[in-house]
């Protein structure tokens, strides 16, 4: 075995939640030219059809499988679908999630479960089928994705929040609990990233303006950083690592 630590992803299995865009996405991309073949498991078939294509770009086999992260029967039957037909999973990455902003006057309870359930209930269930198969064969990584917002304060961000912090707590009970089972659990809680779901909403000047005035690094998050981030938590590089949250946030929590 070599002394020196190794980023290769060949002859594993990912799967990414919400991978059929944005910086999910991206990840599954990252990590497909990092070697790994990836499942994609999403709601819209269109989507997930060009993520496949995008991975066999990369030279990897790429698989879509269409469930919503928010019903257990459909979370349970996806996992034993990937497991059954392409093999086993060694890398989750639970990205799978959404935000609705309104100031917490207008926020409706149906808000607030829509926005729970994606983010919280969607990363528990998948969590639990990946992670107690993991158990098992006595190996595996899991990320995951949470936000600079589970660590700072922003206005209109109510429930979305409050599901980010649980992501960062939830991570850390399942580091301690499957450490010593050889799984690795991590979050990575990127802060604004430039991709085709963010462009319109970060066109507004002003709006920008703001978000580069408390990013020391002066730019937005591109990608790369964040497919960097994944490939490293999802490498043997990071065997010691459990229960860290890794901020790809240009410095925003440094300050």
């Amino acid at each position: 075995m070599s002394e020196f630590p190794t980023f290769s992803l060949d002859g594993r299995l990912a799967l990414v939640t919400g991978g059929t865009r944005g910086i999910g996405l991206a990840m599954a991309r990252g990590l497909a030219h990092a070697g790994s073949d990836v499942a994609v498991l999403g709601r819209d078939p269109e989507s997930g059809r060009l993520a496949v294509a995008e991975i066999e770009r990369l030279g990897r086999r790429g698989v879509f499988v269409q469930a919503d992260v928010t019903k257990e029967d459909q979370v349970v039957e996806a996992v034993e679908r990937i497991e059954r037909e392409v093999g086993p999973i060694d890398i989750l990455v639970n990205n799978a999630g959404k935000n609705i902003r309104k100031p917490l006057t207008e926020y409706g309870a149906d808000d607030w479960d829509d926005v729970l359930d994606t983010n919280l209930r969607g990363i528990f269930l998948v969590g639990r089928e990946v992670i107690r198969r993991m158990a098992g064969r006595g190996r595996g990584k899991v990320i995951n994705i949470a936000s600079i917002f589970g660590g700072v304060g922003m206005p209109y961000q109510t429930a979305y929040a409050a599901s980010k912090g649980g992501i960062v707590q939830l991570t850390k009970v399942w580091a301690t609990e499957y450490a010593s089972s050889g799984i690795n659990v991590n979050c990575l809680a990127p802060a604004y990233i430039r991709t085709p779901m963010t462009a319109a909403w970060l066109e507004d000047p002003e709006r920008l303006r703001d978000i580069l005035s408390r990013t020391p690094a002066g730019r937005l998050g591109e990608p790369k950083d964040v497919m960097g981030a994944a490939v490293f938590l999802a490498s043997d590089a990071s065997d010691f690592i459990h229960g860290h949250v890794l901020y790809v946030d240009g410095g925003w929590l440094a300050q």
